[in-house]
């Protein structure tokens, strides 16, 4: 399946739901949801504690740049985040949908049901690198499966693998410090982390004291700023709304 390109997904909670639960995610704990706007009192709105967030954003020849330089900038520091952060490379096209929700639910506390197709990924992908664990996903036809299933299951009609799609899905988690990961936390030991499977890796943005509100003005700062596209949506991975 290396090279391989797949159906992208539709970005809404439902279809991100139906993947999660497909995999393994116990949704009468948590679920995905849409947060229909960063101001304040929008984000009250949401499910809290919030675990994880998944952005849809649209790709331009400026964040393209923008990512490149960073990433060059990025592999000459060592990260101080947890090692034990989970991060999985994407080697499949249009797959990016799968391996934010992998991102969200693998780096969140959330329940996965024993035996279940991401419980047992996640044990086979210990002691892997993001690479390996990419050639692994790329050979487990069932995450193929479950996405093809679920990019069909939208409230739209799915484009073809072939097409080309300028839009991205990328996940935000909240993460310890090396130093911090087995002691009690001090003020800005956690970190906001950006996980993208076509990064060099786990992206430190800075101190965490609220997810859901760091998350918003990060990208308010650094996606939405100077952008004229609407083409951008969030969703939230937390309690089942009420």
């Amino acid at each position: 399946m290396a090279g391989s390109r797949w159906i992208p997904l539709e970005s809404n909670p439902e279809v991100l739901n139906t993947w999660a639960q497909r995999a393994g995610l116990v949704t009468s704990q948590a679920q995905f949801e849409d947060v229909y706007g960063l101001d304040p009192e929008l984000l009250a709105m949401v499910s809290k504690p919030v675990k994880a967030i998944i952005m849809l954003f649209p790709i331009s020849d400026e964040y393209e740049a923008k990512r490149k330089d960073e990433d060059e900038a990025l592999k000459k520091q060592e990260s101080k985040l947890d090692p034990t952060l989970f991060f999985i490379k994407q080697t499949i096209g249009n797959a990016c949908g799968t391996i934010a929700l992998i991102h969200a639910l693998a780096n969140s506390d959330i329940v996965l049901a024993p035996g279940s197709p991401l419980a047992n990924f996640i044990d086979q992908c210990q002691d892997k690198t993001p690479e390996e664990r990419a050639k692994l996903l790329e050979t487990t036809e069932i995450f193929a499966n479950i996405h093809a299933d679920t990019a069909s299951s939208g409230q739209t009609a799915a484009p073809s693998a072939d097409e080309k799609v300028e839009l991205h899905f990328t996940c935000f988690v909240e993460a310890p410090t090396k130093e911090s990961r087995n002691t009690e936390a001090p003020s800005g030991a956690q970190r906001l982390v950006e996980l993208d499977g076509r990064r060099v890796g786990p992206i430190d943005r800075g101190p965490c004291t609220d997810l859901l509100n760091d998350v918003a003005k990060f990208i308010k700062e650094r996606y939405i700023a100077g952008s004229s596209s609407m083409q951008f949506s969030v969703m939230s991975l937390g309690p089942p709304a009420h």
